[in-house]
């Protein structure tokens, strides 16, 4: 649908369960086209950075896998058709639409966009400044706490939301 500039979007569901700022989901999407300079760690890398999970075993929805110069993701959208990502150094040879119960070739592909695997994503940037403040606001805290003398809360909350920071850091 963010593709396509016909589209009339009604936001109430986004508003009741707060979901990710349109905007910042459309600007995550990998855009792939043949011939495009892009390395297969590039890809990886992004894929990763979009919350899809590197999988060789078990080949689900928001996952991906690697095999030598090539990469197959199953989108988050997509119950029927995995993209599979050819490389040739650091260019893209060729991207394919694959059945992913059979492997049999679906269609060759002259564009694929892969969209990010939750809708719960912010960009980089947004994550830095929302670290920032909330640790700003965490130094406030504890100081009330500490002037208050209630050191075992002012600990509690330190260490919570220190490890909460980090995840967010490390998983998005």
């Amino acid at each position: 649908l963010s593709e396509r500039r016909d589209v009339i979007i009604v936001a109430s569901v986004s508003c009741i369960y707060s979901l990710g700022d349109p905007i910042d989901y459309r600007n995550m999407v990998i855009s792939l086209r043949p011939g495009m300079e892009k390395s297969r760690d590039e890809l990886v890398k992004k894929l990763v950075e979009l919350q899809y999970e590197r999988n060789d075993v078990s080949f689900t929805r928001n996952k991906f896998r690697v095999r030598g110069d090539v990469v197959e993701i199953f989108p988050a959208a997509s119950n029927d058709s995995i993209i599979r990502v050819e490389f040739f150094g650091d260019e893209i040879d060729r991207i394919s639409e694959i059945n992913p119960l059979t492997g049999e070739l679906k269609a060759i592909l002259k564009h694929a966009a892969i969209y990010p695997a939750s809708h719960y994503i912010v960009s980089g940037d947004k994550m830095k400044k929302a670290l920032a403040e909330i640790d700003r606001e965490l130094e406030e805290r504890l100081a009330y706490f500490r002037e208050n003398g209630k050191l075992l809360e002012a600990q509690r909350l330190e260490q919570r939301t220190r490890y909460d920071m980090e995840m967010l850091q490390e998983i998005g």
